[in-house]
């Protein structure tokens, strides 16, 4: 491991559950980077996908991906998603277009929740991303 890389630990903890899709537990060393929730809106500000939560899941994650790219960071390097839904149910979507994006193998620390709405009513998904990079 080269100096430049971040340390990011996924300890097993006892007397919990592994997580199913998720880390109950990731351990950083490096530089944060806090992402806003994203939703589903183009550089012009448009909704995509009005209606279809994996074109906008789609959207969303390209959006976080930009944001990483800006920071100098990956999905590799994200240490924790938040997921805030109008629909529970519409979650194995979202997850199946967030599994393109991830390590399976290590995945980040997550929450998802069900809110009653979003900052727009065309809005089905906001996703927020803690990510650490290195020093």
């Amino acid at each position: 491991m080269s100096e430049k890389d971040t340390v990011l630990e996924h300890p097993a903890v006892d007397g919990l559950a592994p997580g199913n899709g998720y880390s109950p537990l990731v351990v950083a060393e490096g530089r944060l980077v806090v992402i806003s929730g994203q939703v589903a809106l183009d550089a012009a500000g448009r909704v995509v996908g009005e209606g279809d939560v994996t074109a906008q899941a789609h959207q969303v994650f390209g959006n976080l991906e930009r944001c990483l790219k800006a920071a100098g960071a990956t999905f590799a390097d994200v240490v924790k998603l938040g997921f805030y839904v109008t629909r529970i149910a519409d979650l194995p979507e979202v997850r199946v277009v967030r599994d393109a994006y991830i390590d399976l193998g290590r995945p980040p620390a997550s929450t998802a929740v069900e809110v009653s709405a979003l900052i727009r009513p065309e809005l089905l998904l906001e996703v927020e991303a803690y990510a650490v990079i290195p020093w």
